[in-house]
């Protein structure tokens, strides 16, 4: 897979670009607050419909477009997918509504056709990788569910869907159960949420058992080849309802236990996380609010048994996170049969040299890849010769001649 043409129009600080990409490789060049990241930032977006750098989609709608009654941010990709040649087209459209408000309304075309989001994700593939990135090891639980969720949701077709309907249902149970708390009632009304929830979640969470384990199995080989098999990679997923017996009656399991969730079916999933809910029926609506389920679920990554979030070094973390996106790349080529289109933001200058080889060497069998940078020097004259140099400046691009 490989983009071929990029549009964009009032995104970020682009009003207008319009360029037609080669196959291997492009490095964006010049300084800082140019346009390098947003341009990766696009192609990502066309991908995951959503921004690794922000929340709220209103922030992607150029700043001058934006005072304007109705403003258009416009992104165009055409590119190749096996034999066949596609067009993605992405809309945020921010228009007047009420009195001086606005809002926005985000449309999606595959080849022409209006679909929702949760259809169309998957068909057009990239991987991101920012320095910033580290929050995935170092941050928040919710951050390191949004990695899971956006890279399951590009490579499993109904991946997307099942969360929306999930969440859906989790915000009407929960409702409920608020009610439930402040004016006693039936607490017979919640099996019909019980039944989605379990229907739904325990399909989430068997598609997250077994992409955990798959990625784990690329990132420990590539985790082991950076650091000159000095540290075991472990990725250890600790779903919020865990299905697994607890051995001998344990609530919890130390951090070192290496757990095989591999065996598990869908049906003993979705029975056990219906009967779970039942009997915390009581607590939660004491407390309001659903206390298991894929929202709740963790990911940890271990590095000789030790928590990186918790005790890795700045260079653990960052090896560890070069490794995971490397093994994100290889495992969605996997599963798909595709190369995904690999997006590198500044991520020279986060590597020493032995690093910065390991990388290219990693890349060089892959279809695409974009890299930005403040500075050519960080790669070698070889690698800068075979590439493409686009520089950027102020919102606009600029191909650099060969030679």
């Amino acid at each position: 897979m490989y983009l071929k043409h990029l549009s964009l129009t009032n995104f970020r600080n682009f009003s207008r670009l319009d360029v037609s990409l080669p196959r291997r490789v492009v490095v964006l060049t010049g300084l800082n607050a140019q346009g390098k990241t947003s341009v990766l930032e696009a192609i990502y977006f066309l991908a995951a419909f959503t921004s690794f750098q922000t929340h709220t989609d209103r922030q992607l709608v150029n700043f001058r477009a934006a005072r304007e009654a109705l403003a258009v941010t416009r992104l165009v990709a055409e590119y190749a997918r096996g034999k066949s040649n596609h067009r993605m087209e992405v809309r945020l459209i921010l228009e007047p509504t009420g009195v001086n408000g606005q809002r926005l309304r985000k449309e999606i075309l595959l080849d022409g056709v209006k679909r929702p989001a949760s259809e169309v994700i998957g068909q057009f593939n990239a991987v991101i990788f920012v320095p910033q990135m580290s929050q995935i090891i170092e941050g928040a639980p919710d951050d390191r569910r949004r990695y899971l969720n956006l890279a399951l949701a590009q490579t499993i077709p109904a991946y997307a869907r099942f969360l929306s309907e999930y969440n859906q249902a989790l915000t009407q149970r929960n409702a409920l159960l608020k009610a439930l708390g402040e004016r006693p009632g039936n607490g017979d009304q919640l099996s019909v949420w019980d039944e989605t929830l379990a229907r739904l979640g325990s399909q989430i969470i068997l598609w997250r058992i077994q992409a955990v384990q798959e990625i784990e199995k690329f990132a420990a080989r590539v985790h082991t080849e950076l650091t000159r098999g000095e540290e075991i990679l472990r990725l250890a997923y600790e779903p919020a309802y865990d299905p697994l017996p607890r051995p001998n009656g344990q609530l919890g399991l130390k951090m070192d236990t290496v757990v095989d969730r591999s065996a598990l079916d869908l049906k003993t999933i979705e029975t056990g996380f219906r009967e779970r809910l039942a009997q915390l029926r009581g607590e939660e609506i004491a407390r309001g609010v659903t206390t298991i389920g894929p929202h709740r679920d963790e990911l940890r990554f271990l590095a000789n048994n030790i928590d990186l979030g918790e005790y890795g070094s700045r260079g653990q973390v960052r090896t560890t996170l070069l490794a995971l996106k490397l093994a994100e790349v290889q495992w969605m080529k996997e599963r798909t049969q595709e190369w995904p289109v690999i997006l590198l933001d500044e991520v020279m200058a986060e590597l020493d040299l032995q690093r910065r080889a390991d990388l290219l060497k990693y890349i060089g069998e892959t279809e695409q890849v974009l890299f930005t940078t403040t500075d050519l020097n960080l790669f070698t004259p070889e690698f800068v010769q075979q590439s493409n140099i686009w520089d950027v400046r102020g919102g606009a691009v600029q191909e650099r001649d060969a030679g």
